[in-house]
């Protein structure tokens, strides 16, 4: 797909990401990159990758435009026609956008929210044990509509406020704005809309509404791109792709399937560790002290998680404290992350350039 937009094909490339959300609406977190890129490259004549290239009104296209939004209206009218036809576009819609479902999924989604939850949950119980509130539910699930029940539903904080969706929209769409203003206004080519379209996945990864925890592949696949020819992607990808695999090891939760996971993950972030310094020139996958010790630590939580837990005998009332450990330690990873990858696009897009 990425292949299409190097190559100038953006009709074709248009074409295909439409034809791809509406298979998966999850693709809608990247969407607003696709769009300017899109609008940018192919609706404005001239060289827009180049260091003189601007966008500039005069050269605007509106046949190119309605081309365009002819082939996208097109896969999209496909595909919402027979459900417009039989009036079941509201059983539709609250399907692909369940504001409904509450703040967070079942399990946690590694983000922002889950930081909030454990803050919560802290205050909570903090405030509680000094008579202030009465006993909120615990970690374990054990009834109650509390964030740490492991239902899936509309659910409240206990003190800290309520979030509305509204509030993780505008703050997805301000976190994606240097992105989407950069790949505007500034001379941009297929790299450039890479950088854009990982930075919108992790704007909607770690601020959207009822996020799901594989969403962060939609991150953590970008950067595997620019993490083989940038030294700082490499660093960053490594800490990434670790904590997004385990993030998702909540997803495999047979026991026989337990052996598997640790052992693939081990094995691909040893190859990673030898094999992304000598592909991207850079001197360690690891780049400092506090990063190699999170993921020892993570580690460890895991081993907690995976099998002392169950061997400690706290299955029956503590059922939902393993997703949160999981969620909480891997948030900090991952947050942690984005800050580098944020930062790395700050001083390479924002700051003048010297031959």
């Amino acid at each position: 797909h990425m292949h299409t937009h190097t190559k100038g094909c953006h009709l074709q490339g248009g074409f295909i990401f439409a034809v791809l959300l509406n298979f998966k609406h999850l693709f809608l977190y990247v969407a607003p990159a696709y769009f300017v890129y899109l609008l940018k490259h192919y609706c404005f004549h001239g060289n827009l990758s180049s260091s003189a290239g601007r966008v500039s009104l005069k050269n605007f296209s509106p046949s190119k435009f309605l081309s365009l939004g002819l082939i996208v209206g097109s896969v999209f009218a496909l595909s919402f026609g027979p459900f417009l036809y039989l009036g079941q576009m509201g059983q539709v819609l609250s399907r692909l956008f369940p504001f409904k479902r509450g703040l967070c999924h079942s399990y946690w989604a590694p983000n922002v929210w889950a930081l909030y939850n454990l803050l919560d949950t802290i205050v909570a119980s903090g405030a509680s044990r000094l008579g202030l509130v009465p006993s909120p539910s615990g970690a374990g699930g054990g009834g109650g509509s509390s964030m740490t029940s492991g239902l899936v539903g509309k659910m409240g904080h206990q003190l800290l406020p309520n979030v509305p969706p509204i509030v993780t929209m505008a703050m997805t769409l301000l976190a994606m704005s240097p992105a989407l203003v950069r790949l505007w206004t500034k001379p941009s080519g297929p790299r450039d809309f890479l950088k854009c379209l990982l930075l919108c996945g992790y704007a909607s990864f770690l601020f959207g509404w009822h996020v799901h925890e594989k969403a962060i592949l939609l991150v953590s696949i970008p950067m595997c791109i620019l993490a083989v020819e940038s030294s700082s992607y490499s660093r960053t990808y490594f800490l990434l792709s670790t904590t997004a695999h385990v993030s998702l090891f909540p997803l495999f939760f047979l026991p026989a399937e337990t052996p598997i996971k640790v052992v693939l993950l081990i094995l691909y972030s040893l190859l990673c560790y030898h094999l992304l310094p000598a592909v991207s020139n850079s001197q360690a996958a690891v780049s400092s002290l506090p990063e190699t010790l999170y993921l020892c630590a993570l580690g460890a939580v895991q081993l907690y998680c995976l099998l002392l837990h169950g061997l400690w005998g706290f299955l029956s009332h503590l059922t939902f404290l393993p997703l949160l450990l999981t969620s909480v330690t891997c948030a900090v990873g991952i947050v942690w992350s984005w800050g580098l990858t944020y930062s790395e696009f700050i001083s390479s897009q924002w700051k003048p350039k010297h031959n």
